[in-house]
């Protein structure tokens, strides 16, 4: 068992590689009353063609299934698991995103046999016909409740205009259609691919001995039989560098528009020198110029163009990464053509060493103050590892930051070419 102490943050974490593959975190924090645990696999909604284990050919599974999956491992032959956590006193949880699906729990008490449980329930699938038809139709319900939502339309209308061919572009749910498509066995052939135990990692932070829970997990992973390790094949379309549409508008029941601005990644740029500090600066410019105390805020809500709704958001992965920004407004020709206008400002400014530097105090403030969160550690640990960042790295990344650095970077990352616009409008009716 490896043992790594962060200085700069008074943090010790412990990591082990089980003989099966699966990586292990555990960050004891003895001052907590919680403890947060979360079993990741590298499987999101984008995996939908790849080569299952231990064949040669790839195959192409219906748009949704990862999500789909995600439902069907808490639901036994005789049980449902979410029950067992409650009987220990833990509460339990479960997503799904682009590129992982993450189970965890959270607890007081217990802590042991709700490790157990977590590990137990996750590697142990059961599915049968009877149980994937009648998720079929739960799942269909909650696909339509999203596709009323105005807000969800924007943001995945939003994501279609960016991309072309990217399976980005897809509702992590899936849609009504294609979850009809899926059958038991999709479901284990992609079982057995993703969540082999070398494509997870199990990281767990808060009131624990690390010692102790390092034995007992290991312990548990040498009790079960697992298919030789193999590296995964997956496949991902080409993509183009422009924007798949430049406009979209969507008409819906809503009493005052939506409009947002979407920036896709030159993927081609980003590699895994840089992913970090770019992830780190967009953070950091968007925050200093778009949030409530920043310049272009000011100016958009001196115009009267946003509310309270206004927001922006941001993701970046090896394959594909996009920003939007946007929310209600009254005028959405006004509001688009302010919002572009303010980004290519940014591309072209020259930062004063004041502002950077107030940028930088800001971001490294947050930092400290989520590191506070047991759910922020675990979950954002376990997304920088999926891009090969150690998160206790983070804040001397920032440190190191130099003006020059944003000012280069900005200029990468706004172009005309890949900036798409979604509208929605009211309908007439």
């Amino acid at each position: 068992m490896n043992k790594t102490h962060y200085d700069q943050i008074q943090e010790t974490i412990y990591e082990k590689t089980m003989d099966n593959g699966l990586k292990v975190y555990l960050l004891p924090k003895q001052e907590m009353a919680k403890t947060f645990a979360i079993f990741t696999t590298e499987y999101g909604s984008i995996d939908q063609v790849f080569t299952p284990l231990g064949e040669k050919k790839q195959v192409s599974v219906p748009e949704g299934i990862a999500h789909f999956l995600e439902h069907k491992l808490f639901e036994k032959e005789d049980r449902d698991v979410f029950q067992d956590f409650t009987k220990q006193g833990a509460s339990a949880n479960a997503f799904t995103s682009f590129t992982s699906t993450a189970y965890l729990f959270s607890a007081t008490s217990n802590v042991k046999e709700n490790a157990t449980t977590l590990l137990d329930f996750v590697q142990d699938p059961y599915f049968s016909d009877e149980s994937v038809e009648k998720e079929k139709g739960i799942i269909a319900q909650e696909i339509r409740m999203y596709d009323d939502q105005p807000d969800w339309r924007a943001f995945f209308g939003t994501i279609q205009s960016l991309f072309t061919h990217h399976p980005v572009r897809v509702d992590i749910a899936g849609t009504v259609n294609s979850i009809q498509d899926i059958t038991k066995e999709d479901l284990y052939t992609c079982y057995n691919t993703f969540y082999h135990p070398s494509n997870m990692s199990y990281f767990m932070v808060g009131n624990f001995d690390p010692e102790e829970m390092m034995a007992l997990i290991e312990k548990n992973q040498h009790s079960k039989e697992f298919a030789p390790v193999e590296d995964l094949n997956r496949s991902y379309p080409d993509e183009p560098k422009a924007v798949a549409e430049k406009h979209k508008v969507i008409e819906m029941p809503v009493s005052v528009s939506k409009c947002l601005v979407g920036m896709k990644e030159d993927i081609d740029y980003l590699n895994e020198n840089n992913i970090l500090q770019m992830d780190m600066i967009k953070s950091m410019v968007l925050d200093h110029f778009f949030s409530k105390s920043g310049e272009f805020y000011e100016q958009l809500y001196k115009e009267d163009l946003i509310d309270d709704s206004f927001s922006y958001e941001t993701h970046i992965d090896k394959t594909f990464g996009f920003t939007i920004i946007g929310g209600n407004t009254r005028e959405p020709e006004k509001f688009q053509a302010r919002v572009k206008e303010m980004l290519h400002q940014l591309k072209e400014r020259t930062l004063t060493e004041e502002e950077f530097e107030r940028m930088k105090r800001k971001r490294i403030g947050q930092f400290l103050r989520s590191m506070n969160s047991l759910e922020f550690i675990a979950t954002t640990f376990v997304q920088y590892r999926h891009l090969g960042i150690d998160l206790f790295q983070v804040l001397p990344a920032i440190e190191q930051l130099t003006k020059e650095d944003v000012e280069n970077h900005l200029r990468e990352w706004i172009d005309e070419e890949r900036i798409a616009v979604t509208e929605i409008r009211p309908s007439n009716d």
